[in-house]
């Protein structure tokens, strides 16, 4: 594993990214626990609970949430 590297010592574009993945994380995350938070518990597969404690995980936390946490409602959409 190489050296850690200072955040003054990113280029700018380094920057840029760091801070759109930390926003887009952030977004992710909120939109997972706002959905749990105001979704029925029987549109969830599972417990709300412990979804909402998974949707810490970077990434595949509030990404799985949403693939597989939500079941679908009545009347909703599919692109099948």
């Amino acid at each position: 594993m190489g050296q850690k590297k200072k955040w003054n010592e990113f280029s700018p574009a380094q920057k840029a990214g760091s801070i759109v993945a930390g926003i887009v994380q952030v977004t992710l995350l909120v939109a997972a626990l706002v959905d749990i938070r105001r979704r029925p518990a029987e549109e969830i597969r599972g417990r709300k609970g412990l979804w909402a404690v998974f949707a810490f995980v970077n990434w595949i936390g509030p990404i799985s949430y949403f693939l597989f946490g939500r079941k679908q409602a009545a009347g909703e959409i599919t692109s099948e």
